[in-house]
């Protein structure tokens, strides 16, 4: 499975929540969420632009692994693999244990919006501010989403160029 997302940053979420709501699309879901983030013994993770997470939110524990990123237009995409666990503490112990080290802890804020098949964001990211992510999970057809996601970026009046880092890398470059 492909994500194909944009991201922007945002300086006030409630236009565009206002402008979600007129179009009648209703939030789905709020929560919190604590995603830490692991790098290999073996290579480094922000040299192949792969990403290994632990994220704690209110429905449970998953691990992700994400494949490096693939420019899509105005949109990226990355392989994506999600398991969802019993206990991130147990697993978190395995991954030190194995010689994996934490690289950073990222905790926003996300509301979810479902529009068919895209999945609109509003995140509130501690340390770094709002954003609007928009995406689609896709097997297929990559250049098609892109298009769909600008689309749908345009009409909620999100305007300004997408954001390529993830929120990690956003984070750590803060951080040095």
């Amino acid at each position: 499975m492909l994500e194909v997302e944009a991201k922007f940053a945002v300086p006030d979420t409630s236009r565009i929540r206002a402008r979600l709501n007129r179009q009648g699309v209703r939030m789905t879901r709020r929560q919190q969420e604590r995603d830490v983030y692991y790098n290999a013994p073996h290579r480094d993770f922000g040299e192949t632009d792969e990403a290994l997470r632990v994220r704690y939110d209110d429905t449970g524990v998953t691990v992700t692994y994400k494949a490096p990123k693939i420019r899509v237009g105005s949109a990226k995409a990355r392989e994506e693999f999600n398991l969802a666990v019993a206990s991130g503490e147990t697993l978190e112990e395995i991954l030190s244990r194995l010689g994996f080290r934490r690289a950073a802890t990222v905790s926003k804020v996300r509301e979810f919006y479902e529009m068919g098949e895209v999945t609109v964001t509003l995140d509130d990211v501690e340390g770094l501010g709002t954003f609007i992510e928009i995406e689609i999970l896709t097997e297929v057809g990559t250049e098609d989403a892109a298009e769909r996601i600008g689309a749908v970026a345009k009409g909620l009046g999100v305007d300004g160029p997408p954001i390529y880092t993830s929120y990690l890398e956003m984070l750590l470059s803060r951080q040095r």
